[in-house]
């Protein structure tokens, strides 16, 4: 009994009608018309399965599924319009090109690319296109504490959080499984969006007394109270930050490295088979 493991890959199996072709060395499974299905091209594809029912119908299932492509193939080859054949025929083998010369690109690039970038390369790129860097959203830097209502030490928190020296924030640290939650990075840059899923009750009043730089308050809901200290904000078309658009700048730098790295690859590889007579072009006299 045939033991195979069905696998989604038989999409792409069944996508080719090249794929199986009559070869007196092998053992055919099946057949449609002129194209064969042999034993040991599902063998190379599936794995083993128990000798049992279940694997059975599943080989089964396989093959009538494969010999229903390709009666559709075969249809579509006899009633199609020639030019539309021609078409088809033209994007598989450009398709097969792409799928070659991408792959091997890409394990080039991913052997010989410095993905290294200096802060130096970073602040040099963010300096010379600071115009394609501006905000669509505002920006804040704040520290916060979402306590509940009940909670004790409420003045003593609040200046902590507003002081914020050193000793204060290893205070409030020690203090800190006793918040709702809480966020003392105010050296990162957040989206507005972003604050008002942690804070709704910000939604629910006049932003603008509270978004501003410097702020520091009490804002109060049913849910418990905030203490909010904004560092800085900065408004929508305003210059983004260098830490900000980082991430954003070293991808285009990398970017900009793998395609000049392709473009080397492919002029070296045309420089070197001319070099080498494999490549050449035939002008007439």
């Amino acid at each position: 009994m045939m033991k195979y493991l069905l696998a989604v890959v038989m999409i792409t199996l069944f996508a080719s009608c090249d794929y199986f072709k009559k070869e007196a060395a092998k053992e055919p499974i099946a057949r449609v018309n002129d194209t064969y299905l042999f034993e040991e091209d599902v063998a190379a594809i599936f794995g083993n399965l128990p000798n049992d029912d279940d694997s059975l119908q599943w080989v089964n299932n396989f093959i009538n599924k494969w010999a229903t492509q390709q009666l559709l193939i075969d249809q579509a080859k006899i009633n199609l319009p020639e030019a539309k054949l021609k078409e088809f025929e033209s994007l598989i083998n450009q398709y097969r090109i792409d799928l070659y010369t991408e792959a091997y690109k890409s394990n080039i690039v991913s052997k010989q690319l410095d993905s290294l970038i200096t802060k130096a390369e970073l602040v040099t790129y963010y300096e010379q296109n600071k115009e394609n860097f501006t905000l669509n959203d505002e920006l804040l830097k704040l520290r916060y504490i979402f306590l509940k209502k009940d909670f004790s030490n409420l003045s003593k928190v609040k200046s902590l959080l507003m002081k914020f020296e050193r000793e204060d924030v290893e205070a409030l640290s020690n203090m800190s499984i006793q918040f709702t939650s809480y966020n003392f990075n105010d050296s990162t840059w957040i989206k507005k969006d972003n604050l008002y899923q942690v804070m709704p009750v910000l939604q629910n009043r006049e932003s603008s007394e509270v978004l501003k730089k410097g702020y520091f308050g009490q804002i109060e809901d049913s849910l418990g109270v905030y203490l909010i200290k904004i560092e800085d904000i900065l408004k929508r078309n305003d210059i983004a930050p260098l830490s900000y658009v980082e991430p954003t700048i070293r991808q285009i730098i990398l970017n900009k490295r793998k395609q000049q790295l392709i473009k080397k690859l492919e002029k070296d590889i045309t420089k070197d088979a001319i070099k080498n007579k494999s490549f050449e072009i035939y002008t007439k006299e």
